[in-house]
């Protein structure tokens, strides 16, 4: 690497190290990500990785926090080449006895599948999904007060609920309550636990606001289109470099880690303080997941022909189900009938598979690190809702969680969301303290989702990160 001096140095170029280098370049200051890999992206990439000419996203698929991100969205990434495309229906959740809900944009729409609870429905998503954006500022951001504390109070009331309490207390029929746990089961810990509410209500919400949209031409989109923007405003970009002592980057007033604690023990523990080392050590991750990536030759023939009208299915069943699945996950054993999650984008983006073939992506949550190879039971649960599944594959290839550290060293035992999201480490990511994104030693800071809001494609990790940094620095305010 040619020396020269920085203002600011980010270590990984995922979502929010691409947002936070962004952040601070546009306030003119000198900008360097540093990227291990021979891409930047970090989760957001797209491969080959079965046949010549299918193109998988190797982990990230669906991006509605892309779309709804305070961030993004201040963006001219469509000048750059990003077209998000939007399904029909964002997601589609079947059932046993062959039959299929969707989660439509139209609140009246989705409601209307929910018999009883089709009141409810409408009454707790109309008003969340017609404040989207203001509450985006708010749920997507550090602990502090509110923008909007009127609609954030409401909001939270609901949020801190377990999603299998809040299910059972609003809805009472077993498809609402299928559907909501499907979304609440993004959370990755059990359904039982306090706060898994919110990432039901936030998906529910996302479904009706801005839809659950992906990238045309794979999620290397959003990472290309964000890198362009950073280099189109000064921004440099290094890769195939792997940093192993923050020694090397002294070049810099300031170091930004998109990397999650543990890696940052690594590599600057010994700039912290033994407390704060054994605090930072104490810093949870959640579980893993084993992917699987399909090449196809033909769509996957479900048993409802309505799921391929969404570009996304949760197959799980019922609430009981994919409550039990994920309590176990948590538990250390893996689930014999595990919460899966699809993607068939090439339904929607003929980019993805060559003509009349297809793309499937699939994934279910494991314990983290675990070494069962899952990829019988997937197929098996896509063949329960999809009978003949098996015979449309033409090629396959699976990521177990250590597969998936490998090829992103932030997938600590294969958990993609930079830690668990337990009540504890929501809001006090990656420990408890004021500003969660400064680290206790001159010039570093963490930018990850091991910080808040978390896990997701939506930058605002990396924001909120970038703007401690022009609040703590003092060298940079006459210059910005």
């Amino acid at each position: 690497m040619k020396i020269q001096k920085y203002d600011a140095v980010v270590v990984g170029s995922g979502p929010n190290g691409l947002a936070a280098a962004i952040t601070l370049a546009q306030k003119n200051l000198s900008v360097l990500i540093v990227e291990a890999k021979a891409t930047v992206g970090g989760g957001m990439r797209s491969a080959e990785l079965t046949l010549p000419g299918f193109v998988h996203d190797i982990c990230s698929a669906i991006h509605p926090l892309a779309s709804g991100s305070p961030f993004f969205r201040t963006l001219p990434l469509d000048r750059f080449g990003l077209e998000f495309i939007e399904p029909p229906a964002s997601l589609a959740h079947p059932f046993d006895d062959g039959t299929a809900v969707l989660l439509r944009r139209s609140i009246e729409e989705t409601a209307a599948a929910f018999g009883s609870d089709k009141e409810i429905y409408r009454q707790i998503f109309a008003p969340l999904a017609e404040n989207w954006t203001p509450l985006a500022d708010d749920i997507l951001a550090p602990l502090g007060i509110p923008q909007h504390p009127l609609l954030m109070a409401r909001f939270g009331l609901k949020a801190l609920q377990s999603a299998r309490g809040f299910a059972e207390r609003n809805f009472q029929e077993s498809r609402a309550q299928a559907v909501f746990a499907g979304c609440a089961a993004h959370s990755m810990i059990p359904l039982e636990n306090l706060s898994t509410a919110a990432f039901g209500l936030v998906l529910n919400t996302l479904a009706h606001s801005v839809g659950w949209n992906f990238p045309r031409g794979g999620t290397q989109k959003i990472a290309d289109a964000l890198a362009d923007y950073f280099i189109s405003i000064g921004g440099a970009i290094e890769v195939n470099h792997t940093v192993e002592n923050i020694a090397e980057l002294d070049f810099a007033d300031v170091v930004l880690f998109d990397l999650t604690p543990q890696q940052i023990l690594k590599i600057a523990g010994n700039r912290l303080s033994e407390s704060f080392r054994r605090r930072l050590s104490r810093f949870q991750y959640g579980s893993g997941v084993f992917k699987m990536d399909f090449a196809l030759n033909s769509p996957i023939p479900w048993r409802d022909a309505e799921c391929s009208r969404a570009a996304t299915v949760h197959l799980g069943g019922t609430m009981a189900e994919i409550a039990s699945a994920e309590r176990l996950n948590a538990r250390g054993t893996t689930a014999d009938n595990p919460f899966v999650l699809v993607a068939q984008t090439s339904l929607f983006d003929d980019s993805r598979a060559p003509a009349g073939q297809h793309t499937a992506w699939a994934y279910c949550h494991v314990p983290n690190d675990s070494p069962v190879d899952m990829s019988e039971i997937i197929e098996n649960q896509i063949e329960r809702f999809a009978p003949g599944f098996r015979d449309c594959i033409l090629a396959k290839k699976t990521f177990s969680p250590r597969d998936l550290e490998n090829y992103n060293a932030n997938y600590i035992g294969g958990d993609i969301n930079g830690g668990a999201a337990i009540l504890s480490q929501i809001f006090t990511r990656p420990v408890a303290k004021i500003d969660p994104y400064a680290l206790p030693a001159k010039g570093l800071y963490i930018c990850s989702s091991s910080t808040p809001p978390g896990g997701g494609v939506h930058g605002m990790c990396g924001f909120h990160a970038a703007q401690s940094v022009l609040r703590n620095e003092k060298q940079f305010r006459g210059r910005i």
